[in-house]
């Protein structure tokens, strides 16, 4: 239901171009989540609707004054007392099954069925900006994603700072991002397209810049993309890292590195520890009183999807 009272803000969005609504959505995650948007607008015109037109009709109708039709003398009525009982209790038994219905679908520790393995990706949360490291590949990007499209992204995400929420609203869903801990997302884009991707938690100044693009490519672009990443010649070992890792912007690492922002900061390799060295600098304080924390127990933490 959280997500349905994101729905006044949303519809504002909705009008401002693609790929930044899951009212366009742009993977199997975004359109459930649109389509029981609208099943559940609709339901709920059932006492909106009325309520609209009746309010200012009983208001005129029993109106005081001269000439108008007032009857003060109520009377107990069980046809009126099931009606505006009745139609409630069956609507919030409606919306209920709906929303259970779609409770698997809307998992985001749930696996997307394909017939492709997943595309894995670890994201690591910084001040302003958002750093994604394919271990697979061996590559890393910040500010810019690339999927491939048709195929299911298995995320794993952590934050090397606070508390941080990950978004990509045409690809459905959110999750949150802890220091310490791990969460999973899964994710899948069915059609190309530049995507936003933002930080929804109001954690702090610049939270509202640390957006990024993630780049929906078909399978044989996406190659292209990681092929072209390889030779960008630019490791992210501990000490690149620690330069990333600092408060700023994506734009104020030029003063560090030779790239240019709207193509994002790509690193041809990538330290094969570094998304767990980032978990694990914040374990101990963790595990301090209290141990169910995460991936690692085996143990899910579902934070709102």
């Amino acid at each position: 239901m959280g997500r349905l009272a994101a729905l006044a803000p949303v519809l504002l969005l909705a009008g401002c171009g693609s790929g930044i609504s899951f009212l366009d959505p742009h993977g199997p995650v975004a359109a459930t989540q649109r389509d029981l948007l609208f099943q559940v607008t609709g339901w709920m015109m059932i006492v909106v609707l009325p309520a609209i037109f009746l309010v200012p009709f009983v208001a005129w109708r029993f109106r005081r004054r001269r000439n108008a039709t007032y009857r003060p003398n109520w009377r107990f009525s069980w046809p009126l007392e099931i009606l505006v009982w009745g139609v409630p209790i069956i609507l919030v038994c409606i919306l209920a099954s709906l929303v259970l219905g779609k409770a698997r679908a809307l998992d985001p520790y749930a696996p997307i069925p394909s017939d492709l393995p997943p595309l894995e990706v670890e994201v690591v949360g910084l001040d302003y900006k958002w750093l994604f490291i394919y271990p697979e590949q061996n590559i890393a990007s910040v500010g810019v994603m690339a999927v491939p499209v048709d195929r299911p992204v298995h995320f794993r995400l952590t934050s090397d700072t606070v508390m941080q929420s990950f978004m990509i609203p045409a690809l459905g869903s959110q999750i949150y991002a802890m220091a310490g801990m791990v969460t999973e997302l899964n994710l899948m884009a069915d059609r190309p397209g530049v995507l936003m991707g933002q930080n929804t938690q109001f954690n702090g100044f610049g939270f509202q810049d640390q957006k990024f693009d993630t780049l929906a490519l078909p399978q044989a672009e996406f190659d292209r993309w990681i092929a072209a990443a390889r030779t960008a010649g630019r490791s992210l070992d501990q000490g690149a890292y620690a330069l990333v890792s600092q408060k700023g912007k994506l734009a104020d690492l030029r003063s560090r590195f030779d790239f240019d922002p709207q193509k994002g900061l790509i690193f041809s390799t990538v330290d094969p520890d570094l998304f767990g060295t980032v978990v694990s600098r914040y374990r101990a304080h963790a595990d301090h009183g209290n141990t169910a924390s995460d991936h690692a127990t085996g143990e899910h933490h579902h934070a709102d999807h």
